[in-house]
C-alpha cells in the first residue's frame, strides 16, 4: 500500500502585495480604545522637544536614550515597591519575581549605552550647549532607585528642593525602608536572630556593614539545602547589585567614550564622579560573606598539585 501523501495539486504563486487585514482585527476605533489611545502615543511621541539651533539630527537620539530610561527607571521603581512590600508580609516567592524583572530591566538599560555610544564627540558638541544646566544627575527616578536599594543621603534632597512633588516623594523613601532593610527583617523572622542595631537602625542613612548580618549570611551559605528560600533571595540579591554596576560602568564608559575627561553638564565632574559611584554597594555583607565561606573537602581527597 502506498504511504505517499495525496497531490496537494499546484502551489499557489506567492504573491509580493502587501498582507490583508484578517476578518477578525477591530476596524471600528471610534467605537473602541485603539492601540494609540491605550499608550498615549500622540503625547509620549510629542514629548521630544530637541533645542538646538540650527537644529543638530543627533539630538533626538539624545533626549530619546534619556527618556527611554527614565520609562525603564519608572517600572523598576514600580516593582522595587512591590517587593518591598511583599518581603514585609513575608511572601518572599512573588517578590523574588519582581527582582528578578527588575534584572531584566537592567539588562535593557545596560543594552541601551550601546545605542548613545554611537554619538560622537563632535556630533554632541553640537547641541551640548543647549543642554545647559541639565543633567542625569539630577534624576529624581534614579535617586529614587538608589534611596529603595539602601545608597540614602539627605543632602542629595536639596537637588530636588525646587520640585515640591519630586522633594516629597524622595523624603518618604528616605523614610522608608529600602528592599536590603525588609530582607533583614525576613531573615530575622525567620530565626537567624540578627542585632537589634541593624533591625532597629535609622533607615534614612546609608546602611552599613555589621559582622553579625555577615554571621546570619555565612549559616546561610554553609547550608543553603536547609535555608534555600534565604540562599535563593541572597543571590538575587547579588544578581540586582552585579548588574546595577555593570550599568554604571558602562555609563562611565559611554561618557568617557563621549565628552572625554571634561565636567559634565549640571556642575558634576563627570568621569570621575561616574568612577567614585563603583565603590558603592548596596548590600555589604553579601559581598563580606564570601571570604568567610569555608572550603569543603570531599571525604578521601588528598589535593594534586593542580591545586589552587
Amino acid at each position: 500500500m502506498s504511504t505517499d501523501a495525496p497531490d496537494p495539486g499546484p502551489a499557489e504563486p506567492r504573491s509580493r502585495a502587501s498582507r490583508e487585514v484578517e476578518p477578525g482585527v477591530e476596524r471600528d476605533f471610534a467605537r473602541n480604545l485603539s492601540y494609540g489611545e491605550y499608550l498615549d502615543l500622540p503625547t509620549l511621541l510629542s514629548a521630544q522637544h530637541p533645542r538646538s539651533v540650527p537644529a543638530q539630527h543627533d539630538e533626538l537620539l539624545f533626549i530619546i536614550q534619556h527618556q527611554t530610561t527614565e520609562l525603564w527607571l519608572r517600572l523598576v521603581l514600580h516593582e522595587l515597591s512591590s517587593a518591598c512590600e511583599l518581603m514585609a508580609a513575608d511572601e518572599h516567592r512573588p517578590a523574588l519575581k519582581r527582582i528578578a524583572r527588575v534584572k531584566h530591566i537592567q539588562a535593557a538599560m545596560t543594552e541601551q549605552w550601546s545605542v548613545l555610544a554611537t554619538l560622537t564627540p563632535s556630533e554632541y558638541a553640537r547641541f551640548r550647549a543647549f543642554l545647559a544646566t541639565g543633567s542625569g544627575f539630577q534624576s529624581w527616578q534614579y535617586r529614587a532607585v538608589e534611596f529603595m536599594l539602601g545608597n540614602k543621603n539627605a543632602a542629595m534632597l536639596d537637588v530636588f528642593a525646587h520640585d515640591e512633588g519630586q522633594h516629597r516623594g524622595l523624603v518618604e523613601l528616605l523614610h522608608r525602608r529600602s528592599l536590603y532593610d525588609e530582607v533583614l527583617a525576613w531573615l530575622d523572622r525567620r530565626g537567624h536572630e540578627l542585632p537589634g542595631s541593624v533591625l532597629g537602625r535609622d533607615v534614612t542613612e546609608t546602611y552599613q556593614a555589621d559582622p553579625g548580618v555577615v554571621r546570619a549570611w555565612s549559616l546561610v551559605y554553609a547550608d543553603p539545602d536547609r535555608y534555600w528560600a534565604e540562599y535563593e533571595m541572597a543571590e538575587e540579591l547579588v544578581d540586582l547589585e552585579d548588574n546595577f554596576q555593570v550599568w554604571r560602568f558602562r555609563h562611565l564608559r559611554t561618557v568617557e567614550r563621549i565628552i572625554g575627561s571634561k565636567p559634565g553638564t549640571g556642575g558634576s565632574s563627570g568621569v570621575p564622579f561616574l568612577r567614585r559611584a563603583l565603590d558603592l554597594t548596596f548590600f555589604p555583607e553579601l559581598y563580606d560573606v564570601r571570604s568567610a565561606i569555608q572550603d569543603v573537602t570531599p571525604a578521601g581527597y588528598h589535593g594534586g598539585d593542580g591545586d589552587v
